[in-house]
């Protein structure tokens, strides 16, 4: 009885050190609060149908951070996200820092969803939830010279959205 006890608290542990930064990066990708539920619970699914024995904390979270990629594009492939932007629940979910710098970053996390999802995942990974440049690239199981590409790619696009948001304001 312990031992499920045991494993009960380890996979409680689990999801609290990780549901959170899934769950926002799942959303920028999808768009749509309630499918990123959905992609945070099907990876969680899927962790609970074959554990896995993970190194330490930085190879647990690596692999859900994959996994999360590839399930939120898989349901992009298969159209079975809406096909809605709703903006005010991606304001909504960003933490609210006290400098007053959450209004900008509401802004910003709206203009992410304008830019290619192969950068996006590094720009979310590398500039709200403040990973290295090494720990993104070992998370998307690519190189560090790729992760600089990506994030130099994103930050173009989310600068050519910007000026042309500006442009229609």
């Amino acid at each position: 009885m312990s031992i499920i006890r045991n494993r009960k608290a380890d996979i409680a542990a689990i999801y609290e050190r990780n549901a959170d930064m899934l769950f926002r990066l799942a959303l920028s990708y999808l768009q749509c609060s309630a499918d990123a539920q959905d992609a945070v619970q099907d990876v969680f699914a899927a962790y609970l149908k074959n554990p896995k024995n993970f190194s330490d904390t930085d190879h647990e979270k690596a692999w859900f951070v994959r996994v999360t990629v590839n399930r939120c594009l898989d349901l992009l492939r298969r159209k079975k996200v809406r096909n809605h932007i709703p903006i005010d629940e991606i304001a909504e979910t960003l933490a609210q820092p006290d400098d007053g710098t959450a209004a900008l970053a509401a802004e910003v996390t709206g203009y992410l969803a304008e830019i290619p999802e192969k950068n996006r995942s590094a720009v979310v990974l590398h500039y709200l939830e403040g990973y290295s440049v090494e720990e993104v690239a070992q998370m998307l199981d690519i190189s560090i010279s790729a992760v600089k590409m990506r994030l130099s790619r994103g930050r173009d696009a989310l600068k050519s959205v910007m000026i042309k948001e500006e442009k229609n304001v």
